[in-house]
């Protein structure tokens, strides 16, 4: 099982209170998860990741065991204590500011 903390936008767009909890098949890969995230809240589709290149949207950030995925390949393998259900992976909303 793996667990995802969404931003409290997404949340309130999903319907959602707390965290998700998602049953893989196969290897836990960003892909994956934001597949998963996707089919079981259709409202989310394209707000994570472009609908048609499947790039991650500016300004949404991937986090796993106090590192920044962001910028690794989506099909990269997530940590083995979120892939264990022991970590969430959070998505965040980044900020910017000048």
């Amino acid at each position: 099982m793996i667990r995802v903390i969404l931003p409290a936008p997404l949340r309130a767009l999903a319907r959602i209170d707390g965290e998700l909890r998602l049953d893989l098949t196969g290897a836990a890969t960003q892909r994956s998860v934001l597949d998963a995230v996707e089919a079981g809240y259709p409202a989310l589709r394209g707000t994570i990741r472009d609908q048609v290149t499947q790039q991650r949207r500016p300004f949404v950030r991937f986090f796993a065991c106090e590192q920044d995925l962001s910028h690794e390949s989506p099909d990269n393998p997530l940590p083995e204590p979120v892939a264990g259900g022991s970590e969430p992976f959070m998505i965040v909303g980044a900020i910017a500011g000048g």
